[in-house]
């Protein structure tokens, strides 16, 4: 295998629940949901059978066709984001390669050359090379440049730097409603109520990266609901197959209408039989369990023991994000680094993550309940106690 991941020196064999299983049989409980994916835990019955009874069934035929379980899965899918036409990618970063294209597309219809896009710093839209251009991280980028041009990068929550860097040739602002990799920061309303004027006075496309914070993460289904704005474009894909490897990018009719046409965009394995089925059996288990309400209804929970941990220790400085998308800030002071405190987590039996400018990222199963909450509370509280304050 690539050793392209710093991965720990663990090797899970399954699942039950909120719990993963190491091969010598330890537990852990999972607070990090296989970075926001398994939305539903582990072995959710109602799910399993719907895909194993779609394996009976038919895998895959290519998109010279059509399959039922991409029509109803793209029909729920386009009523819970409010927009009217998907397409189904391998990945989220495939999802977003979608969106930029759909925005130079619509630029060249409009007779743009050389359409610019914005982006925000401290971004992250995944690693393939559409998706790394627009992504704010230097880091990431430096080894692969030369990358797509016309890409300018304002500050995320800051209108002027966004304002400065419109021309006639911008097509597009992407950002993500919640920036997860970049440090679990959510959109001012504000910041985000302006970008939306922008790109209704400008002619530009607002493309919101909902990959991660996205399909109820958020304590709504997706997290723009709760700014009263809608994008013409979102990109998403972890928990909307729930481990089953599939995205999408949705988009209104009008965007539709005035961007891609036949043999402009296409994907081998996008949107088969295996992955759609997955996609609809989540929307159904979705209503089924009140997963969206539920998040809603258990946040001030989470958040509340977060803020709790976070005043317990010196260098924990604060707390962020939405719903079951939460962030603790460690002091850029402290000598202390999120991944060491990963690595305690875990040997607690713990599963958390860590995001950019040392933040602790929280992004459990939806399915948790508050006795998982103040479970993890404890296991944490014997990490962080671990360490030299």
């Amino acid at each position: 295998m690539l050793q392209v991941y710093a991965r720990l020196p663990l090797v899970f064999e399954r699942g039950s629940g909120v719990y993963l299983y190491d091969k010598v049989g330890k537990e852990y409980l999972d607070f990090g949901a296989g970075i926001a994916v398994n939305a539903l835990g582990y072995g959710n019955e109602s799910f399993n059978s719907a895909l194993k009874a779609q394996i009976d069934k038919l895998l895959h035929i290519s998109n010279l066709y059509y399959n039922l379980p991409a029509i109803e899965a793209a029909k729920k899918l386009a009523k819970a984001s409010g927009l009217d036409q998907v397409f189904f990618t391998n990945s989220g970063a495939e999802a977003c390669e979608g969106a930029l294209k759909v925005a130079k597309k619509y630029a060249y219809q409009k007779g743009i050359k050389s359409p610019q896009i914005i982006a925000m710093h401290n971004s992250f839209h995944g690693r393939t090379l559409g998706a790394l251009s627009v992504t704010g991280n230097s880091a990431y980028q430096k080894p692969f440049k030369p990358l797509l041009s016309g890409v300018k990068f304002a500050h995320f929550n800051d209108i002027a730097s966004v304002e400065k860097l419109i021309t006639p040739k911008t097509c597009a602002i992407i950002l993500e409603t919640i920036q997860g990799e970049g440090g679990v920061t959510p959109a001012s309303k504000e910041f985000l109520h302006t970008i939306r004027k922008l790109c209704d006075k400008h002619d530009m496309l607002l493309i919101l990266d909902e990959i991660q914070c996205g399909m109820g993460r958020s304590g709504t289904m997706f997290a723009y609901e709760q700014y009263g704005i809608m994008p013409d474009i979102i990109t998403t894909a972890k928990a909307l197959g729930c481990g089953v490897p599939v995205g999408a990018f949705v988009l209104s009719q009008r965007v539709a209408d005035l961007s891609l046409k036949p043999g402009d965009h296409g994907s081998t394995y996008g949107g088969n039989p295996f992955v759609c089925a997955a996609v609809s059996k989540v929307f159904d288990i979705f209503d089924e369990m009140k997963i969206v309400q539920r998040v809603a209804k258990l946040t001030p929970t989470l958040t509340q023991t977060l803020q709790e941990l976070c005043d317990s220790y010196d260098f924990l400085q604060s707390v962020r994000g939405k719903g079951f998308l939460q962030g603790i800030q460690i002091d850029p002071k402290s000598k202390i680094q999120a991944k060491d405190i990963v690595q305690l987590a875990t040997e607690q039996g713990l599963i958390i993550l860590s995001a950019s400018q040392n933040v602790l990222r929280f992004a459990p199963p939806l399915v948790i309940t508050k006795e998982h909450i103040e479970l993890m509370r404890l296991k944490l509280t014997r990490a962080l106690d671990r360490l030299d304050r």
